[in-house]
Formats: structure tokens, sequence, C-alpha cells
């Protein structure tokens, strides 16, 4: 008898970008082993886009973001629920790393390095509704605008946890340093594209597909060439299939033989 698929969770996560000598760098960060999904793997920061992330006066308190444009731009039907990954996905980048795309009120990043911000951080983690109390309170506009929307996967019908996954990139805010939260974050590294790789192959970190594969597309001299390579084009919808081969399990992409 066969099993109805899982339906997938709306989820974001963000490629935080960096200029380096050569090149660019991008932070990964180690999920801790206990998760049930990616457990120790790393991955760009991000989670799941809540129903809170989207209060009604959500668009006034974003830069840049048009919901009908954020719609089209993810093929989504309803506009509402598109912007609330633009949103989750800086609501998640800010609970596990502590990085805040968010423009205070002249318009410069939001400071964060303060104990103000460390308790907003702290309660973020506990109530999602704290986010939005932070951003009201401190008068912040979030910046929506340096988001750039490149990558869109949804987990294999065949895994037990499945997510319908935005890929989105940004600069790294001036002035903000990434610290962990030490909870579903134990680790972080800082690594060009095709070094994170490298490690991979080596052994050295676990890496899963589609995070080996955004990896490439985000490869570049310089974070600015990076975001105007993927920005603006089309962005299929990549759903893996899971076979197995006798004792072995295959994983097939759009494309590959025997992909159905």
């Amino acid at each position: 008898m066969s099993v109805k698929p899982v339906t997938p969770l709306p989820a974001a996560t963000l490629v935080l970008l960096r200029d380096a000598n050569p090149g660019v760098e991008v932070l990964l960060t180690q999920r801790h082993r206990a998760n049930k999904f990616a457990g120790g793997d790393f991955v760009f920061p991000g989670g799941k886009v809540e129903p809170d992330d989207n209060p009604d006066d959500a668009v006034a308190w974003c830069t840049g973001l048009d919901p009908a444009r954020a719609a089209a731009r993810i093929g989504a039907s309803d506009a509402r629920t598109a912007i609330g990954y633009w949103i989750g996905v800086i609501r998640e980048t800010f609970e596990e790393v502590g990085i805040l795309l968010a423009y205070d009120a002249a318009g410069q990043y939001a400071r964060v390095d303060t104990l103000r911000f460390g308790e907003y951080r702290a309660a973020c983690q506990t109530e999602n509704q704290a986010f939005w109390t932070m951003i009201r309170t401190e008068n912040l506009k979030l910046a929506t605008d340096r988001l750039v929307f490149f990558a869109h996967w949804i987990t294999p019908e065949e895994s037990p946890f499945r997510y319908d996954t935005h890929f989105f990139a940004a600069p790294l805010p001036d002035g903000q340093v990434p610290v962990a939260d030490d909870h579903e974050v134990v680790d972080m590294r800082w690594l060009s594209p095709r070094g994170a790789i490298d490690a991979f192959e080596r052994g050295e970190i676990s890496l899963r597909n589609p995070t080996v594969q955004n990896l490439k597309l985000c490869d570049g001299e310089s974070v600015q060439a990076v975001l105007a390579r993927v920005d603006g084009g089309g962005v299929p919808v990549i759903r893996p299939r899971v076979i197995m081969d006798g004792d072995k399990r295959r994983v097939l992409m759009p494309g590959d033989d025997g992909y159905f």
C-alpha cells in the first residue's frame, strides 16, 4: 500500500555573503546533531516560516517589498503568504546567528551588539511574536530590499520530514558579527563556496545536496557580482526523488534517467 507523502512545510534560508580576498565567503552553520532534520550538517541559516511572521501591518515595516511582486517572484498565488518568506528568513537568521537585516531610524543597519538586543534575541527564540515587539519598539524597518531570491527546493516525497524551501542571498550587514545560538546552531564557518565543497569532499564537513548546488551558484569575484548574477532570472522548483537500487539509496534530480 502506498503511503501519502508528508505535506512540505514552508521554509526559508539565507546565504549571507561577505567579500574576501579573493572572491566571496558564505556563512555556514552546523545544526545540532540532535535535530531530526539535517542534524550535524552544515547549512545556511534559516528555518520554518511561521504564520505569525506576517501580521496585518507587516508590509509597513518592510523596505522596498511589494507583495504582488514578491508573490510573482516566487510563483505564489497569495501575496500575503509570499512576503512571509522574506520576513521569516530575517527572523530565523536573527534567532540562529544574531544577524539582523534591519535599518534604524537613520537608515543605517541596526546595531545589535548591545545587551538590549541580546535580550530581544533570547525572547525571539522562545516566542516568535517577540520579533515584532523588537521591530516596533526600536522603530526598525526590515531590510527586505537586500534579499535576493534565487533558488527553490522541495524535500523529496520519500522523506519523513519535508520542507518547501526558498533560498535567499544577502550581503552581511555592516558592523554585525554572527554569533551562534548554541541551541540550533553549534558551530559556524566562513568559507568560500569552493572551499566549502572541497571540505565536504574531504569529509571534513557534512553538506546536503541543495547546499552544495546553491554554493555553486554563489561562487564569484565579489558579493555584488554574485547578487547581480543570481537576481532576476527564472527560478525552477527542484524536487529530488529518492529510489532504492537494491540496498543502495539513490537521489535522482530532475532530468536524470528514471526521474518521475
